[in-house]
């Protein structure tokens, strides 16, 4: 048992954890195993003699008046015997042999100590990591176990699952690999953090790693919305007005960007400016399609609604609502997307509601029509106000009694009529349908944007063309606040 501290040292280090709590663990051990061995009621106690490095056992037995349970007291004439300083309620230790702990005590002691060992590593793996969450750290590919990645820190593993990777990766044992720390769970069983290399945290460090700008916090990134190994929309703010945000991520000739894109294995990046307007932001974030205007649906509800010309729809939307979808997260509104040809058609319903389908005819009477006029149209089975707004002059002047000159006055009340509802929604392009209380209604500016989806999917199954578009050259001019080369 001499050589035991030694051990304990040696163990500590190996494992990064305190000594004591080693020295803790195999006490704990060692009574166990004398339990187990002596198989008696006795109440037993561990001790780390410094001044040999060996751990010693003891029976303990309490100094009382009368003896009731021999295994565990002693009277006190017996102990003065053993200790003259006894008295009554103090403790008197026997030693006891460990020499005689057998290999099944021996085998029980060394279980509870690397149960111990592997607890106190939990602890201090929770105590270094749990601080750290999001950060970038730089790992090697330990081993595959299935489908998952254990990766070498240093001091500890980590588990990348499948899915935290991209779909365009693939490794081998010994590959180094930068990831982010996404979760350190302290029950695990196996490696108790948790890397990703899916999160938009990890786009977030390697920009801060290669953008100078952002690093000084002169750029500030706002947000970011990504589906790994497909498209990320990183939003940028710059706090300098002489520093352009979104040139400074993408760096001469694309450099920068182009360093964060090979580390993601060619992965899409759109860097779109932030604004604090909502409507403005939105039409940055639904980057590369260009927006018509924006409407707020319900500010508190965070509910807009985005209308697009109708030969940018799919682009608007993306491959499998990919664009809008990213746009909508990274904005956190919810967006309802439509063409305009939808919008138009949308309007037409509502007026056609209002309008309501049936209305009599003497209804415009109220609009200048004179009785004699409406008493002759009824007669000639013109009865409501749609069917005599569906007839044209030449129709009209086929009635019996009527005159060109009343044609004219009958356009006129059914115009009169039909214009308390065109007040209410234009079916042009430029209204944004019948009002709703509450809305807001603000013309795109010509820059890009951000949306969810309500419409269909892309009507054009080529659409992935236009987002596909990468950098050609950053120095060309383009748009003010327009997101940065709409392919990155």
């Amino acid at each position: 048992m001499g050589t035991i501290y030694q051990s304990i040292e040696i163990l500590s280090k190996e494992k990064g954890i305190d000594p004591r709590i080693v020295v803790d663990a195999v006490k704990d051990a060692l009574l166990v195993a004398a339990r187990k061995h002596y198989r008696s009621n006795e109440e037993f106690a561990v001790e780390l003699n410094e001044r040999t490095g060996a751990i010693d056992l003891f029976s303990v037995k309490k100094v009382v008046e009368n003896v009731e349970f021999a295994s565990k007291e002693i009277t006190l004439d017996d102990a003065l015997r053993i200790d003259p300083n006894a008295v009554q309620g103090s403790e008197i230790r026997f030693a006891k042999s460990t020499d005689m702990l057998g290999r099944i005590s021996a085998q029980t002691a060394k279980q509870v100590i690397f149960q111990k060992v592997r607890e106190a590593e939990r602890d201090t793996v929770y105590q270094e990591y749990s601080g750290r969450v999001g950060e970038m750290v730089n790992c090697t590919v330990k081993r595959i176990d299935g489908s998952d990645l254990i990766l070498d820190l240093g001091k500890t593993e980590a588990r990348l699952s499948r899915k935290e990777q991209s779909r365009l990766e693939s490794f081998s044992v010994g590959d180094r690999v930068r990831c982010v720390i996404k979760m350190v769970d302290k029950s695990s069983k196996g490696p108790g953090v948790e890397v990703s290399r899916a999160a938009p945290e990890l786009v977030m460090r390697l920009f801060e790693q290669e953008v100078p700008e952002i690093y000084d916090s002169t750029v500030i990134i706002k947000g970011c919305a990504r589906e790994a190994g497909e498209r990320t929309k990183i939003a940028v703010q710059s706090r300098d007005r002489d520093v352009d945000s979104v040139g400074a991520c993408v760096g001469m000739k694309g450099m920068r960007v182009q360093s964060i894109i090979r580390e993601l294995r060619s992965e899409k990046i759109d860097i779109i400016e932030y604004a604090e307007d909502p409507v403005v932001f939105a039409t940055h974030a639904l980057s590369p399609a260009k927006i018509s205007r924006v409407t707020i649906l319900d500010g508190l509800a965070k509910h807009m609604e985005v209308i697009v010309d109708d030969s940018q729809l799919s682009l608007a939307i993306g491959k499998k609502g990919q664009n809008v979808r990213l746009a909508a997260k990274l904005l956190g509104w919810r967006i309802d997307i439509k063409s305009e040809e939808e919008k138009r058609q949308e309007v037409e319903s509502a007026m056609a509601a209002l309008v309501a389908p049936g209305a009599p005819v003497s209804a415009l009477i109220d609009y200048g029509l004179s009785e004699k006029l409406s008493g002759m149209l009824v007669e000639a089975g013109v009865g409501t106000v749609e069917k005599l707004g569906a007839m044209t002059p030449e129709q009209i002047e086929e009635i019996r009694g009527i005159e060109p000159q009343m044609v004219e006055s009958i356009q006129v009340a059914v115009n009169t009529y039909y214009s308390q509802y065109e007040s209410q929604g234009e079916p042009n392009a430029g209204s944004a349908g019948p009002e709703v209380s509450g809305e807001q209604t603000v013309e795109a500016p010509e820059t890009e944007g951000e949306v969810t989806v309500e419409a269909a999917e892309a009507e054009n199954p080529d659409a992935e063309s236009a987002e596909s578009a990468t950098i050609k050259d950053s120095e060309q001019p383009r748009p003010e606040g327009a997101a940065a080369e709409p392919g990155l």
